[in-house]
């Protein structure tokens, strides 16, 4: 028998993060340092949105070519986000629906997101992680996939992007 036996159990340790000093005023992530990612992601979809308004995806190889499109010949459901976010830039927002239905609500959907991000970064929280549950996620699924077959079929055309 060993003295590890007779002790008592050990309790676990409940692990902390390190305070910063005091003349920091408060903890590590809060304020200005914590808002620096999402600050990062905020800038890098800001910078993608510019460069969209500026290089033209409607210019045929501007960007490239799809390689679902190229392999297949079929739109998917990405297919026209480009174009969408350009013409929504130019304020064309029917233009950027027909384009892809999905991008703007994409769109949305991230500004409000890093939005959010932000907020809970300067109070000293961590990022709102988005779940879902196993019906709303294949619910998405199915719309997606009715979406993408639809606009490949003659009485989608409407959905093909220009």
């Amino acid at each position: 028998m060993n003295d590890s036996d007779a002790a008592e159990p050990r309790g676990l340790v409940e692990p902390r993060i390190p305070e910063a000093d005091e003349a920091d005023g408060g903890t590590w992530s809060a304020g200005w340092r914590g808002v620096l990612l999402p600050g990062a992601a905020a800038a890098a979809g800001a910078a993608a949105v510019l460069l969209l308004h500026l290089r033209d995806p409607h210019v045929e190889g501007a960007y490239g070519l799809c390689p679902v499109y190229a392999l297949f010949g079929v739109y998917c459901p990405g297919c026209g986000g480009m174009r969408a976010v350009h013409n929504l830039t130019e304020g064309h927002i029917v233009d950027s629906l027909h384009s892809n239905l999905l991008a703007l609500p994409v769109l949305a959907l991230y500004a409000l997101w890093v939005g959010d991000w932000v907020i809970r970064a300067w109070r000293g929280d961590g990022p709102r992680l988005p779940g879902i549950n196993s019906v709303t996620m294949w619910t998405l699924l199915g719309a997606i996939t009715v979406y993408t077959v639809l606009r490949n079929t003659p009485w989608g055309t409407w959905l093909t992007p220009v």
